[in-house]
């Protein structure tokens, strides 16, 4: 019998068949999506904010692009995981409310979007799929028996990348 584990805001998880990662009502947020075919290791972080570098509070690392990524893959590699196998998926990174024109500094969703495929390029790890930006909300879950990351939106119904 599967189980959904649960990523909230500033969290991440890594499983195996038959469970399930689950993150709820990423906005601005986004979800990084980690897999290995081989070993049906999947890990997913839901990020708050693009780099560790930026902020005043470093205490919790799993908030932060960067620093979220990283302890992601070291887990997973716990897991029986290659890093050189690994390929992600992404989804998240909405605006969700108007800005003011010109002031894009206030962007975090684009700003969490453009720093997360960084650091994946940065770690060698080749995005296969996204779903993000535009201005709603997502919920996703990822599969670690096939590797599917499901989108589910009010608007939009779902989709599988």
């Amino acid at each position: 019998m599967s189980k959904s584990i649960i990523i909230g805001i500033s969290d991440l998880s890594v499983a195996l068949p038959p469970d399930v990662l689950i993150t709820y009502a990423l906005g601005s947020c986004v979800g990084i999506c980690l897999y290995d075919n081989l070993v049906k290791v999947a890990g997913m972080a839901h990020v708050m904010l693009p780099l560790s570098t930026e902020a005043r509070d470093r205490s919790n690392i799993m908030k932060f692009a960067d620093t979220a990524t990283v302890e992601l893959i070291n887990r997973m590699e716990k897991a029986g995981a290659s890093r050189r196998r690994l390929v992600a998926k992404m989804a998240g990174g909405a605006q969700m409310f108007a800005l003011q024109e010109g002031n894009q500094a206030f962007n975090i969703g684009k700003r969490n979007v453009v720093a997360t495929k960084q650091v994946l390029k940065d770690l060698n790890i080749r995005i296969i799929a996204e779903d993000t930006g535009a201005n709603y909300g997502r919920t996703v879950e990822l599969s670690p028996a096939t590797g599917i990351l499901k989108i589910k939106t009010i608007a939009y119904g779902i989709k599988e990348i």
